[in-house]
């Protein structure tokens, strides 16, 4: 098979190309800019594009299938000719269902929680030795790749984004895998530049029900009233079974999982993540996975790259990095933090940056969702809001939004390093969250720094 992926530069796009060239597919790709990591990885295994760029004469009638990424437009010329040749083209997830149609498929969609709970089921998996393909949106310890394609796997585990496919398929991804079981975590309101009403986005969690195969089963968070009515709604002829967090107690900064079989102790924390384990058990308990086994497995999870991810400890203080930008994911993040470090004050670091946290008719969502943090910031650049012609929004409208005397806003990176480094971290918790990069900051070397 002969693949070429248009804009092959993308976090997800570069896995797939290399999931399908360990395949033993010939792939190949073109890209207008390509940054780390997927430079680097692609480069490692010869599929970097020479030049960066649009090049048409590279679509040639032998190719068997083209896959399109995002971060290509309508009018690329290389679709153009494509299209001129009547080559088949895919979108991401199409081409993931393709791959996968004669396999039982799992799909775990969600607002939030969706990569934790699809990481943790593959590393579940992957202890007990189950063969199986997936595709997650962060990479996860043990595994090179967040995209596996095999001939041999009898099963599928795939992470259900709800934005949109590709430049010419405007479904929601979650819309084209038709899982025999699936599960969502919950539903809150997010991608407005896409989804313009909370009822038009809750219709696509509805539709993603509506298309699941016949007899299949579906497990959902039954403390989510808006989910709950969505479920009671669907006329689907599917098993629907709620779940909820886990029993568990916390001692000396750990949390434990209470079983029949003993105690496990977790690498990770926070009500979300019990909610997210349970859904997991679940969902590994169809696939044929005992309660015994996945303890076991879950003991060892410590976590997918940028959710509560430590960037730096010692004794007194710890550094955080998560990908929480919507206003729900915001809100558990730093609560969670709070429950499982007491007595220690928690710094709360928020950068605004996807299309609806810059929007200013979304931001009174976020009132509220840093209350539990001693200190709050929220960070915002005004050249993102230029990037995504947006218009611009003020210090004081979005410190008005937070609803929250503790929060402290900065539009500027370098203000915001300064406040940081002026601030007395002893008996402290530091937590940064975005899905972007606080406008250019090395984490890392920050955190070090810091602590």
């Amino acid at each position: 098979m002969k693949i070429h992926l248009i804009a092959i530069g993308g976090s997800a796009m570069h896995n797939l190309a290399l999931a399908l060239y360990k395949k033993g597919y010939e792939v190949t790709g073109s890209d207008d800019e390509i940054f780390e990591p997927s430079r680097t990885r692609l480069e490692k295994f010869g599929l970097l594009p020479p030049l960066m760029g649009w090049f048409p004469k590279r679509i040639t009638p032998n190719i068997d299938a083209i896959i399109l990424g995002m971060h290509a437009r309508e009018d690329n010329p290389e679709l153009i000719t494509a299209r001129k040749l009547g080559l088949t083209i895919y979108s991401y997830p199409e081409y993931l269902y393709e791959q996968t149609k004669d396999k039982r498929r799992v799909v775990i969609a969600g607002s939030h929680g969706k990569t934790t709970i699809t990481s943790m089921i593959i590393h579940v998996l992957k202890h007990c030795g189950l063969n199986f393909d997936f595709m997650v949106g962060a990479l996860v310890d043990e595994f090179d790749t967040m995209v596996r394609l095999t001939e041999s796997s009898p099963i599928a585990i795939f992470e259900g984004d709800e934005y949109l496919s590709s430049p010419l398929d405007k479904r929601p991804k979650f819309h084209l895998y038709k899982p025999h079981i699936a599960l969502i975590s919950g539903i809150a309101w997010d991608h407005i530049n896409v989804f313009p009403t909370f009822e038009i986005y809750k219709e696509q969690f509805a539709k993603f029900i509506d298309l699941m195969e016949p007899n299949g089963v579906l497990y959902y968070y039954e403390n989510d009233q808006v989910l709950k009515k969505i479920i009671n709604q669907t006329s689907n002829h599917i098993s629907k079974i709620p779940y909820k967090e886990h029993v568990h107690t916390i001692r000396e900064h750990r949390t434990y999982l209470l079983t029949q079989s003993g105690a496990y102790k977790l690498n990770v924390f926070g009500n979300h993540n019990l909610q997210n384990i349970n859904g997991a058990k679940l969902i590994c308990n169809q696939i044929g996975i005992t309660d015994l086994e996945f303890y076991k497995a879950i003991n060892t999870f410590k976590g997918a790259s940028k959710r509560l991810q430590v960037l730096k400890s010692n004794p007194q203080s710890m550094v955080f990095l998560d990908f929480a930008h919507a206003p729900s994911k915001v809100k558990a993040t730093v609560t969670a933090l709070k429950e499982q470090y007491t007595e220690r004050k928690l710094i709360a670091c928020l950068e605004l940056h996807t299309f609806s946290s810059l929007n200013e008719q979304f931001l009174d969502h976020y009132k509220n969702t840093m209350s539990s943090a001693d200190i709050g910031i929220v960070y915002f650049n005004p050249e993102t809001l230029r990037n995504k012609q947006l218009p611009e929004i003020s210090i004081s409208l979005v410190k008005s939004a937070f609803g929250n005397d503790n929060v402290n806003v900065f539009n500027d990176t370098t203000e915001l390093i300064k406040f940081l480094k002026s601030t007395d971290y002893q008996n402290t918790n530091l937590l940064f969250m975005s899905s972007g990069n606080f406008g250019g900051i090395d984490m890392v070397k920050l955190a070090k720094e810091l602590i």
